[in-house]
């Protein structure tokens, strides 16, 4: 509550957090995704929780506090909704066959950041890559990719 009226008077003053992050932001359907992944399993641990953070800085060029704004907003967005669509038809407007394929990866990382891959984290990847039409192969190897380079301590 303090912090929606420091933003609030933040605004009247003419400043504040510049970064807002809509609904059709692809940014954040791409971090609701990745929040989905991290509770998908019902344990959400703080290596997921680092990694994501970590990921949304890096891969969106964020500083800590925007991609702290961004990760607040998608636990909200999909803590309300109700399938994945929501989130990759956002993603199939905004970006190209490559980005698509980042946001896969990035799931993957998301999900292997604890160590191991739960079917549950599989299963979601693969029908979130399904609605982002990335082929089976791409998505198997990008899994393969991602799975080699956190055995060999990789980054992001």
């Amino acid at each position: 509550m303090l912090r929606s009226l420091t933003d609030f008077i933040a605004e009247i003053a003419g400043g504040g957090r510049e970064t807002a992050f809509a609904e059709n932001d692809y940014r954040l359907a791409a971090a609701a995704l990745l929040v989905h992944v991290v509770t998908i399993d019902g344990v959400i641990g703080s290596d997921e929780m680092a990694k994501l953070r970590r990921l949304l800085s890096y891969r969106f060029s964020l500083s800590e506090d925007d991609a702290e704004t961004l990760l607040e907003a998608a636990i909200a967005r999909d803590a309300e909704a109700v399938d994945l669509y929501a989130f990759t038809s956002v993603l199939n407007r905004a970006l190209d066959e490559e980005g698509r394929k980042r946001i896969v990866e990035m799931m993957f990382e998301v999900a292997y950041a604890d160590g191991g891959l739960t079917e549950f984290e599989d299963n979601l990847v693969w029908r979130a890559a399904e609605l982002l039409n990335i082929t089976s192969r791409d998505r198997v190897q990008i899994r393969k990719n991602v799975r080699d380079a956190s055995e060999n301590g990789g980054a992001e």
